[in-house]
């Protein structure tokens, strides 16, 4: 089979499509003929060494963290899937191939596009992470910094279809669309807080960082402290106070999975609009995504 790995760090051009074995499935595991590859900013900053701390690679590393796929083959004891399914989930092992395997994953509803399961997972387990870290509850007021991107649109329209009024920061470009998502918009950068206080006089309840761009300090000034504050994005958290927001594979369930793809068939949210590119364009997809703008890229093998 083909799939993408780099066997150095650096610039996206170290990405090479080569041809290696299909990767058996193991206990609990099952196989998916790959039909949309996410592409997301941790692969960039994976590839690019920032994550290493220095060292150099030991072997040659795969990528991609959220596939969409039909099940060509089971392991032992799997009872929830069966050759010819199609789903959706998070690979072990990386998704920039033909094949991958997946441990955890859900049944793709038909009503969404390969692509459109393909960039769920991340962007959707993030969103959801972050929105029960701040257990917000209805009729209150989020703030959320980035609510254009594609976990902070998520987030969005969670946190609206929940029954809570939401602040969304973005560009002066994607305003528009923060308010299609049922928030307020406003810009982010200088002044952050003042243009929240005149928006939300009665104050934020809860603050969800979604994108960087220094905004934690408005954050903290807005809640009169770190309480209730949470980053995805912006590693200044450690020195501030402010939980920053990793995820793990304890937060990768089945459970979010199908709660996301339920939540986007049923229209509560619109899965990020994915372009497609083929996958021995993974180191074109890589400059795209940190040029920054590029959307929702999914690769298609």
């Amino acid at each position: 089979m083909r799939a993408v790995i780099f066997a150095e760090y650096g610039a996206p051009s170290v990405l090479e499509v080569v041809e290696t074995e299909r990767p058996e499935p193991g206990p609990g595991q099952v196989r998916v003929a790959v039909r949309a590859a996410g592409v997301n900013p941790i692969d960039v900053k994976l590839r690019s060494g920032i994550m290493s701390g220095g060292e150099s690679l030991a072997a040659p590393r795969a990528l991609g963290f959220e596939v969409s796929g039909v099940v060509d083959a089971v392991g032992d004891g799997v009872a929830d899937a069966a050759v010819g399914d199609a789903v959706a989930g998070w690979p072990v092992g990386g998704g920039y191939a033909e094949y991958a395997l997946m441990s955890v994953y859900a049944a793709k509803p038909d009503a969404l596009t390969w692509e459109q399961a393909a960039v769920l997972p991340v962007a959707g387990e993030a969103a959801v992470r972050s929105l029960r870290a701040l257990k917000i509850d209805r009729g209150e007021t989020l703030l959320i910094n980035g609510a254009s991107g594609a976990v902070g649109a998520l987030a969005t329209q969670i946190a609206v279809a929940d029954g809570l009024t939401v602040i969304g920061t973005a560009g002066a470009a994607n305003l528009d669309r923060v308010r299609a998502l049922g928030a307020t918009a406003t810009t982010y950068g200088p002044g952050l807080a003042d243009r929240v206080r005149e928006l939300a006089p009665q104050g934020v309840d809860a603050v969800l960082d979604a994108a960087g761009h220094g905004a934690l300090p408005d954050a903290i000034a807005l809640r009169g402290g770190v309480d209730r504050v949470v980053t995805i994005a912006d590693p200044a958290a450690f020195d501030l106070g402010v939980p920053f927001l990793s995820g793990g594979p304890e937060d990768q369930t089945a459970e979010v999975l199908r709660t996301l793809l339920e939540a986007a068939v049923q229209g509560r949210i619109t899965p990020p609009a994915p372009h497609g590119m083929a996958l021995d364009q993974a180191a074109q997809a890589h400059e795209r995504v940190e040029k920054g703008g590029a959307g929702k890229i999914v690769l298609i093998p």
